[in-house]
C-alpha cells in the first residue's frame, strides 16, 4: 500500500504559485496578441472581415478570460484542453511557406501558457490543500 507524500510547505508553494500564473498569463495575452496582430495586419484573408476572423480564433481563448484574470486554478485546468488546439496550429503553420515566424510564435506561447498552467494548477491545488490543513 503506497504511502500519501506530505504536501510542501506554503513557503515553497506560494512563490512558485505566483510565478506560475504569471507565466500563464503572459502566455495567454501573448497568444492572443500574436492571433490578433497577425490576422489584422499581415494574413491574407481573400476579402474576409478580419474581425471575423480574429473573433472566430480568439473565442476559444477568451472563454477562459475570467478565469485568467482572476487566477481561478480550475480553469487553468481546463484551459489546458484548449489550449492544444492551439499547439496544432502552429505547428502546421510552421510548415508553411512563409508563415513559420508566426507559427513559431503561435507554438511558442501555447507551450509556455500550457506548461505554466499544468504547474500552477498542481501548485495551486497543493497550496490550497495545505491552507485547508491537509498535510498528506
Amino acid at each position: 500500500m503506497p504511502r500519501n507524500k506530505p504536501l510542501p510547505s506554503l513557503d515553497y508553494l506560494l512563490p512558485r504559485v505566483r510565478i506560475t500564473r504569471l507565466m500563464a498569463a503572459l502566455g495567454y495575452y501573448g497568444l492572443a496578441i500574436t492571433l490578433t496582430i497577425y490576422n489584422a495586419v499581415f494574413a491574407d484573408l481573400h476579402g474576409a472581415n478580419p474581425n471575423v476572423i480574429i473573433g472566430v480564433m480568439l473565442f476559444p481563448l477568451l472563454i477562459f478570460l475570467p478565469g485568467v484574470i482572476t487566477g481561478n486554478v480550475r480553469v487553468h485546468a481546463w484551459m489546458c484542453f484548449a489550449i492544444n488546439l492551439y499547439f496544432i496550429y502552429g505547428v502546421l503553420l510552421c510548415f508553411q511557406p512563409g508563415n513559420a515566424l508566426y507559427g513559431a510564435l503561435v507554438v511558442f506561447f501555447s507551450t509556455l501558457c500550457f506548461i505554466a498552467s499544468l504547474l500552477f494548477v498542481r501548485w495551486g491545488f497543493q497550496a490550497k490543500r495545505v491552507q485547508a490543513g491537509d498535510t498528506h
